[in-house]
């Protein structure tokens, strides 16, 4: 039907057009689109009348309708200009959008995406020809999903016509119940058969492919049973007295097995049946019941779930492994794999049991090769498929094409180029017979280790500006094998000559690694030299390597050798520790510095207030008027808020009497006293005032179990707790909010809440990054620092997550949800977080968390690069470096003197608003630091500045 309709359209079109030559090729080329959509319509129409119903059209935007008006549009020689120009319009996108992909795939070939839109443009279009070949390009690289299988199918059934196209249809079919356990797929493969049960061999091509469906899909709970019901339908369908036993057959067969609506197979058995069922027949149904409500839990957690269900499904699989039966553990296995085909580790956990548990080398080795079609960037799956691969005797051949298609899947780390290498390298080496002196295995072996170094310096460094190796593990293999299996010291020597001059002469661990090495399988001579070299350029311990020396030669060696090794040995050392020493001074110094800045800067600020008061004082002869003014533009109100509260609360200087209430402005030009000031205000000084006269309430540690600590809150909150405690009662009970002020009263930004159980306590730390009046609320466990020093809160992960992005160069103004809107093209997104300063101001960095990894490397070689609001934005794996805490230096030298402590600061510490009017060669630390106020006490000083004797004060005072 669709060939009729194609050659109808064909004749229709090919009648000659008057006119110009450009005319007539304008016209032709028109007319050869039309042809292209014609003929993709009428396959569509043929697709839906050979298929059925069930066949959803709604995916291709095709109906029969739409079909024929196509047609009749084709075939009018009356078309208007206007839809020639609008079809034109789309036929030039598509084309130019379809040279796109297949100029993206030609680069990156493991695109998923792009091989699925390049399909379905091509479907559009009508280019029968190259939508089979792209089909089968990406059916050769990636498994094809059940929806795409069904689509392939669909078409080419609508197109075979003879015996030769149907056993094409067949190798389709073939392939694809490979791909996935798919219930629906060997449905469609039955059907279809058949079809072809009047060709010689067609009833048992129809059994096989059904037995063959039952023993793959019909332990399948909530689908197996279409299976069963259509080969019923087929043996009863044929009339033949020896089919009714068959019939009889199926039907005990299945209801042996727990299956979903299993009393209606029994109901239709016993009316279908004339003899009586016999007892084993029940009694098996009957033990299949109860195992189905063993079942049921986790069917029905599936069904409620919304996919890909992951962990219902990895509760189901926990289930049916204790249970231990192969064929249910595989089935539910390839039912997970289909909702989650790219998730590695189910992959690897399927792969493992298959491994240690059936070791069925047809059935192991497919899976490895579905695993890494699935997720070729995973490196531990591409080790797991040689190693089943050579574990099961396969060519030596094969596993070369293997391996070189694992090193072009595209792995996202330089580590993992390593990785596959070594196991490579590992099964090259178990080839060879070493008691051989030259073979051709044991050729490959060192070409390959060559090949592996040039590899890993030009194709990986390139790629991601490191080796990936630099340790040098394949290169310290290398000389291991040539060392001790071909006792060949000399290639080995050659071999850790090149390991050190790759930066690893100043570590211990590699000169040891040698020595160990020279102690095994060389000689004494060269292993002097090796431990005089290591001496000279290790740098992170040679007190190690020394020690190694001096005991070799204690053992073996001469008094001359001896001599010459302690001689080097204490000038290393002796060099060691005078850098060790610089070094340490150094620091001091840049220590010293940064606080001279900090002295500097805090001077600064002083002349720089003491200036400001000046003009101030200067200013207070103004008249009444001129305040109201400044008052009602509010230059004090909002420039500078706590240095007005500071002079509202000071206490006016002895001598000036505080105008009182009753006072009046002058009437002959005399200063005006102040006039009241709002309520408001008062209430606010008033309320200042009972905060800075309340006592102090030392903080409880015992209670820091049921304690939370909250900063970072705004320190214009004029009711903290009243703030406060709605938003902690939603997680429990709450006994007090004790906020923090300072010796005026006001707030300093954090306080501490206090619950009845710990609980509790632990839930309220899910409100931390609330936002509270625009700033972020910070909420940690309540600890003493004194006690532990090192404890750090931080809720995020700071090692390699392969499913989330650190996406930087965002525009500030970009949205949690328009971020989301992007990158939800690309794959599921389960969370985002836009990195905010402390004022939650954002500071355009973001981290994308994907569904799994798949998603992930595919958004980043999506959106990397991309532009946002005129931003390029740069994508990345998250991988945060570690962070490089520099170590505090525990004294610093004074000018002119010997190694002194570090000014120790009182109880509060270097506050900036704290002013020391004693010199500090003056200030000495309390005896005992004062306990901190509503909060943990700091730790004692360790230390105490030296008394200075009564010369030293003198001296001190008359020094100008």
């Amino acid at each position: 039907m669709a060939t009729a309709a194609a050659a109808s359209a064909s004749e229709a079109e090919a009648e000659p057009k008057a006119g110009p030559k450009a005319e007539g090729e304008e016209v032709e080329a028109k007319e050869a689109r039309t042809k292209r959509k014609v003929l993709s319509r009428a396959v569509a129409t043929a697709t839906y009348k050979t298929v059925g119903p069930e066949w959803d059209q709604q995916e291709e935007g095709v109906s029969e309708s739409d079909g024929d008006e196509e047609y009749a549009m084709a075939s009018s020689a009356e078309s208007s200009p206007g839809e020639y120009e609008w079809e034109y319009d789309e036929e030039e996108k598509n084309q130019l959008e379809i040279e796109r992909l297949e100029e993206q795939l030609s680069i990156n070939v493991y695109d998923y995406n792009c091989h699925v839109d390049l399909i379905r443009l091509l479907r559009l279009e009508g280019e029968l020809t190259k939508v089979r070949m792209a089909r089968q390009k990406m059916s050769e690289i990636f498994p094809l999903t059940e929806e795409l299988w069904l689509e392939w199918l669909h078409d080419e059934i609508s197109m075979a016509l003879d015996g030769l196209d149907r056993e094409h249809v067949y190798d389709l079919f073939e392939k694809a119940v490979k791909d996935y356990i798919c219930p629906n797929i060997w449905l469609e493969y039955g059907q279809y058969s058949v079809g072809g049960i009047g060709q010689k061999g067609g009833l048992e091509k129809v059994r096989s492919v059904f037995e063959r469906a039952l023993s793959s899909v019909g332990l399948h709970m909530t689908k197996g049973l279409a299976i069963w019901e259509a080969y019923r339908e087929f043996e009863s369908a044929i009339v033949e007295a020896a089919r009714l036993e068959k019939v009889h057959s199926l039907f005990r067969r299945q209801l042996a097995i727990p299956l979903y609506d299993m009393e209606a197979t029994f109901a239709e058995y016993e009316e279908w049946s004339e003899d009586p069922i016999p007892e084993s027949v029940i009694q098996n149904y009957n033990k299949a019941l109860q195992q189905l409500e063993k079942y049921k839990p986790y069917e029905e957690a599936l069904l409620q779930a919304e996919a890909p269900r992951l962990a219902e499904y990895q509760a189901y699989i926990d289930f049916e492994m204790k249970i231990g039966d192969p064929a249910r553990i595989q089935l539910i296995f390839e039912r997970a794999l289909v909702e989650n085909c790219l998730v590695p580790d189910l992959w690897i956990r399927y792969s493992q049991y298959l491994d240690r548990q059936l070791k069925v080398k047809d059935l192991v080795l497919s899976v490895h090769s579905r695993a890494v079609r699935n997720c070729p960037w995973t490196v531990a799956l591409w080790s797991r498929y040689l190693l089943a691969m050579e574990r099961h005797g396969v060519d030596h051949r094969v596993i070369s094409v293997t391996f070189e298609k694992a090193l072009s899947a595209g792995f996202i780390q330089a580590t993992d180029y390593v990785e596959i290498w070594q196991a490579y390298l590992d099964y090259l080496r178990r080839r060879v017979d070493f008691k051989q002196d030259s073979s051709k295995e044991l050729e490959e072996l060192r070409s390959a280790f060559a090949r592996a170094l040039e590899y890993l310096k030009q194709e990986v460094e390139e790629r991601f500006s490191e080796s990936g190796d630099p340790s040098c593990l394949i290169m310290q293999n290398w000389a291991r094998i040539e060392a001790r299996l071909c006792n060949n010291m000399q290639k080995a020597r050659e071999l850790w000559d090149s390991i050190m001059t790759k930066g690893n002469a100043k570590y211990a661990n590699m000169w040891l690694e040698y020595y160990n090495l020279e102690r095994a399988h060389g000689d004494t001579q060269h292993c002097r030299k090796a431990l005089h070299r290591a001496v000279q350029c290790t740098s992170d311990y040679p007190e190690h390597v020394c020690e190694v020396l001096l005991t070799m030669e204690r053992t073996e060696g001469t008094l001359e050798d001896w001599d010459i090794a302690v001689q080097k040995t204490e000038t290393r050392l002796a060099r060691v520790n005078e850098q060790r020493i610089k070094a340490a001074e150094k620091e001091a110094a840049l220590a010293q510095q940064e606080e001279e800045k900090v002295e500097q800067r805090k001077r600064a600020r002083a002349e720089k207030k003491a200036l400001k008061k000046k003009k101030k004082t200067r200013g207070s002869d103004k008249s009444k008027a001129d305040e109201d003014d400044e008052k009602e533009w509010g230059d004090d109100e909002e420039e500078q808020p706590s240095k007005r509260r500071r002079v509202e609360n000071s206490v006016p200087p002895t001598g000036e009497a505080e105008p009182g209430p009753e006072a009046h402005p002058g009437l002959c030009g005399g200063s005006a006293p102040a006039a009241a000031e709002p309520p408001s205000e008062q209430q606010e000084q008033r309320a200042a005032a009972r905060r800075r006269d309340a006592p102090r309430v030392p903080h409880d540690s015992s209670k820091d179990g049921v304690t939370v600590f909250v900063s970072n809150l705004p320190y214009g909150l004029r009711e903290p707790a009243a703030t406060l405690r709605p938003l902690f009662e939603a997680c429990g009970d709450v006994v007090e909010v004790r906020p923090i002020f300072s010796n005026r009263g006001d707030f300093r930004g954090y306080c501490y809440v206090e619950f009845k159980e710990e609980a509790v306590a632990l839930r309220a730390l899910e409100l931390d990054r609330q936002t509270v009046e625009g700033r972020p609320m910070f909420v940690s466990p309540c600890v003493d620092k004194s006690k532990n020093p090192d404890f750090k809160v931080f809720r995020y992960s700071t090692a390699l997550e392969k499913h989330k992005l650190f996406v930087s160069g965002l525009p500030f103004s970009c949205t949690k949800e328009e971020l989301e809107e992007i990158c939800k093209a690309h794959g599921t997104v389960k969370d985002i977080r836009l990195v905010t300063n402390r004022a939650g101001k954002p500071k355009g960095l973001a981290y994308v968390e994907y569904e799994n990894e798949s998603q992930a490397s595919q958004a980043v070689l999506k959106m990397d690069g991309m532009t946002i609001k005129e931003n390029v934005i740069k994508v990345a794996i998250s991988n945060p470096p570690q962070r490089k805490v520099p170590e505090k230096p525990e004294a610093r030298k004074a000018p002119g003197g010997a190694m002194v402590p570090r000014q120790i600061y009182g109880a509060r510490g270097k506050g900036r608003t704290q002013l020391s009017l004693l010199p500090r060669a003056l200030q000495r630390p309390s005896a005992t630091a004062a306990q901190a106020e509503n909060g943990p006490a700091p730790p004692a000083a360790a230390t105490e500045v030296p008394k200075m004797s009564n010369a030293d004060f003198a001296k001190l005072l008359l020094r100008k």
